[in-house]
């Protein structure tokens, strides 16, 4: 069956958010006067991570909210126990230095372009709409996709099949007609493929290790991937 549209992740993915969380987090506590209780910005950033990742999953399988795993991840970085108002305000302030750095990708927008005349666009997200929705037009290209849909608010996330179907259907399309493009093998690639689209793994630091996903390593190669050639990685899943 002929892909007909393509679904994208957004971080990561199409927006830089590594470089803009980075940018953001030394800029944020150069203000906060926190410098001093790491080695240096990359140290701080593995810690932030961490605490993104182990609050996020309990995001992901319902054990809290939305605004408290935010909290949660600001007061394990920290390591005091603050109260929500003061959690909240550490985070916004964080934002706001991180939102300032946002930027695609180099290749997004002509990439995008280029497929325009042939496939529908959509995302789907393992955040929230208020977040994704606004990002994409500040970046200037929410009006390149057809639905933005995000974990937060349709409640489920990548790499479950429903929340894959969720998007195929806002297309009104069977999953075989959508490809799904994003940076992570598991939760974006191969969770994709388990729900019958098919799934790119996008691996921008060219890690590869993954045969049984096809993969490219720069969103110039989606085009000629779409459209049959097969030179960018592996197995051929487009017929």
């Amino acid at each position: 069956m002929a892909i007909r549209a393509v679904l994208w992740d957004i971080d990561d993915t199409i927006f830089d958010y590594a470089a803009a969380d980075r940018a953001g987090m030394r800029r944020h506590l150069r203000d906060e006067g926190q410098s001093g209780g790491f080695a240096d910005v990359e140290e701080a950033l593995l810690r932030w991570r961490e605490a993104t990742t182990l609050h996020w999953a309990r995001f992901a399988a319902g054990e809290t909210t939305w605004e408290e795993q935010r909290r949660d991840r600001v007061r394990t970085f920290l390591g005091v126990p603050l109260g929500d108002e003061e959690a909240d305000a550490w985070f916004a302030r964080y934002l706001a230095h991180y939102e300032a750095a946002w930027a695609l990708f180099p290749d997004t927008v002509p990439v995008l372009d280029a497929l325009a005349a042939r496939y529908r666009h959509a995302v789907l997200s393992n955040s929230s709409l208020l977040n994704q929705d606004r990002k994409l037009r500040v970046l200037g290209v929410r009006d390149r996709f057809e639905a933005v849909l995000c974990a937060a608010d349709i409640g489920v996330s990548k790499p479950h099949a429903a929340a894959f179907h969720a998007a195929c259907d806002a297309l009104a399309l069977a999953p075989q007609e959508v490809a799904y493009v994003g940076d992570h093998p598991d939760i974006d690639a191969r969770g994709a493929l388990d729900a019958g689209l098919r799934g790119v793994w996008l691996d921008r630091c060219d890690l590869g290790g993954r045969p049984e996903l096809t993969r490219i390593t720069d969103l110039h190669q989606l085009p000629a991937l779409l459209g049959g050639d097969t030179r960018f990685g592996a197995p051929d899943t487009f017929g």
